[in-house]
């Protein structure tokens, strides 16, 4: 069963509790969450998907849930994409309904709105689906066209939680504590499905505020980089999380000063994951594992990794396979099979490597992080960690620009005060190889960055 947890209202957890989930401030018990998703799945029945508003809400969880209790593929729709993306969406995926909250039901052309209401009751009896069946229509960012649809089956679902569960010593206990978006596999799979499949507490602050996260009292958090880079810059919001368990990050990687001065302020060093919406997560540090700086830990348990690098280079593409992957992408089978290489590994685009005692460390992406130049290939992720180690830089991004005599020069763009351009790159000099110190150095306002706050190269001002 995908959550067990639903079923069994005095079962791991040790008793219902009323506030078994919070989301924004609302809370409900996991009986009440069950009744309501009962009442969602039956009016779902038989629906070939559906898709639901994501905001951050009560409502938004209970129609996943009753998704998945009705065997009816759920597509999140993120609640601000704008009418062509959201078009897009419901188009591609055929989702013919749209739940969302009671009294927000949006205009959904080609999709009939169906409200969902907390305090209906039902109980939803039919039977499991199998492992093989579409859970989530996951929509990728659509950086090389328009987002792709990818079929997340639930025994991926189940694999991965269980996995991850285990890394991270993850228990009915705990009470997990997040803020991030419910339409990307951080926040839904691994923020809400994996506390309904564990058994543990929920509270979604709504918002991923240092205040909403120090108030919480939780025992396990999760956010991405720019959720703990705020988080340290407000030291007492830091200091409260002091109780905790595990701090958990990922969806990009986390700077090193973020990662050093979260250990300074809260006692934990925290635990970075690796993952894609077509693989979920497969690559972790450990509870009682080494944490250190740069390093996204050693492959979950049925995860295979390599790494194809070219001769002599110690850098190339991770490639994966295991139980945790899609099942491709909807509708697009060219793109599912450009996705695996011949003998059938995942061609993650990611650029990594992997140290003697099997650590891995993600240099960035083959497309934009990977850059050749004067001969010698080096990854944007650690020119970024270096620039971001000069106490005036507040952020920072590196990629690679055509050159006639190198290939491509190093080119920064940073958030900045109270520097130059000959400082930074005489700062990265000292700190790295000379070859990768930076070029051209371009100070911005803010770097573009998406929801979950990675940096969108391909945003960045040209030259």
């Amino acid at each position: 069963m995908l959550l067990p947890t639903l079923s069994e209202p005095y079962g791991p957890g040790g008793g219902d509790l009323p506030d078994a989930v919070t989301v924004a401030g609302r809370s409900c018990s996991r009986e009440q969450l069950a009744g309501a998703a009962g009442a969602v799945a039956g009016r779902i029945a038989g629906a070939g998907a559906v898709a639901v508003r994501a905001e951050a809400s009560l409502e938004t969880v209970a129609a996943v849930v009753g998704g998945l209790l009705a065997g009816v593929p759920v597509v999140p729709l993120p609640p601000d994409s704008g009418p062509a993306e959201r078009d897009h969406i419901l188009r591609d995926s055929g989702a013919e309904l749209l739940l969302a909250a009671k009294g927000s039901e949006p205009e959904a052309p080609g999709a009939a709105s169906v409200p969902v209401d907390l305090t209906e009751r039902a109980d939803w009896t039919a039977p499991e689906p199998g492992p093989d069946t579409t859970a989530l229509i996951l929509y990728t960012s659509g950086t090389t066209g328009a987002p792709k649809g990818a079929l997340i089956p639930r025994g991926a679902v189940a694999a991965d939680l269980d996995a991850l569960a285990e890394a991270w010593e993850w228990t009915p206990q705990d009470t997990l504590v997040h803020g991030l978006p419910l339409f990307h596999v951080h926040g839904l799979v691994l923020g809400v499905l994996g506390a309904l499949r564990v058994g543990s507490r929920l509270v979604h602050t709504g918002r991923p505020t240092p205040e909403a996260y120090a108030a919480a009292g939780g025992s396990l958090y999760f956010g991405v980089p720019t959720v703990w880079g705020r988080v340290v810059r407000d030291a007492a919001a830091a200091r409260a999380l002091a109780g905790a368990r595990l701090l958990v990050s990922g969806s990009a990687p986390l700077p090193a000063p973020v990662f050093r001065d979260l250990a300074a302020l809260t006692g934990h060093r925290p635990a970075e994951r690796y993952g894609m919406t077509e693989t979920l997560i497969t690559v972790s540090t450990r509870a009682r594992g080494d944490r250190r700086p740069g390093c996204v830990g050693t492959p979950l348990p049925g995860i295979r990794t390599r790494v194809a690098a070219e001769e002599g280079a110690d850098i190339g593409e991770l490639q994966l396979t295991g139980p945790t992957l899609f099942s491709g992408y909807l509708g697009r089978p060219e793109a599912t099979a450009a996705a695996y290489t011949e003998d059938g590994w995942f061609r993650t685009g990611d650029i990594a490597a992997v140290e003697p005692d099997g650590t891995h460390r993600i240099v960035g992406r083959a497309s934009t992080d990977l850059i050749k130049t004067g001969g010698y290939r080096v990854g944007a992720g650690e020119v970024e960690n270096a620039l971001l180690d000069h106490p005036a830089v507040h952020e920072a991004a590196v990629v690679g620009a055509p050159h006639d005599d190198l290939g491509q020069q190093i080119v920064a763009y940073v958030v900045a005060e109270g520097v130059t351009e000959a400082d930074l790159t005489a700062f990265v000099a000292t700190h790295l190889s000379t070859h990768k110190r930076p070029r051209r150095v371009v100070f911005l306002a803010a770097l573009p960055r998406n929801a979950m706050g990675k940096p969108q190269k391909k945003l960045l001002p040209p030259l």
